[in-house]
């Protein structure tokens, strides 16, 4: 099955988790819809057993499944695509495991790297975060000026026919939603807003209602 990125909207990023099927299935069920594993400790053999696992739990939902920093786990799992970041496996390295079908996201962290990323064979970009988040300790908030100006760069992408989708990252939660989509942001990266909730699907639902409100459909 392959996946048009720009229709997805709530991107969760999880580590592992003893509950990682249930809490998955949660987040989709309240509107999650692309997944990505992000497990940092993991040796080779677990992190594709339980990636196999997520893959499984996002194919019977129907949502794309998504390997963090690994092409190669990512073709041995079947992954729907991987997410690299700027010191990750490079982009072109990625496409050429994976093929052109795959999902390939890239990180960026200012307009230089989002202007490089838009030249790259990606099916989207991350632009953030736009607060300090201890899931990146040590990287600098790049405040919500950055999606507007993120936006303007893909609307003005002369290499591309439509737009690139990005997805915003850092510390995204309903409140912060509003603020955000004014600035030209419709996608978003969700983690500890769901990860640290006691439940997933009501937080997720939250997340999808702020959204549709901000954007007057939450179809972006």
């Amino acid at each position: 099955m392959s996946f048009d990125v720009a229709c997805c909207s709530l991107y969760l990023c999880t580590p592992d988790r003893k509950d990682l099927e249930h809490f998955v299935s949660e987040c989709i069920a309240g509107g999650i819809d692309i997944v990505q594993l992000r497990e940092k400790n993991l040796e080779a053999r677990e992190l594709i057993k339980r990636a196999k696992l997520l893959k499984r739990v996002c194919s019977d939902h129907g949502v794309p499944f998504i390997m963090n920093d690994r092409p190669d786990l990512a073709l041995e799992v079947d992954a729907d695509g991987v997410h690299v970041g700027q010191d990750d496996a490079p982009v072109a390295l990625a496409r050429q495991i994976l093929g052109d079908e795959k999902i390939i996201g890239l990180s960026t962290h200012h307009s230089d790297e989002f202007v490089a990323g838009l030249q790259e064979p990606v099916a989207y970009l991350s632009a953030g975060p736009i607060v300090e988040t201890p899931t990146k300790p040590g990287r600098e908030a790049t405040g919500i000026r950055f999606i507007t100006n993120a936006r303007s760069l893909a609307d003005g992408s002369c290499n591309r026919t439509d737009p690139l989708p990005f997805f915003v990252t850092g510390g995204v939660t309903p409140e912060i939603i509003p603020a955000i989509v004014a600035a030209g942001g419709t996608r978003f990266v969700v983690v500890r807003y769901l990860t640290e909730s006691e439940n997933p699907q009501r937080n997720a639902r939250k997340l999808q209602i702020a959204l549709e409100r901000a954007t007057g459909s939450g179809a972006q």
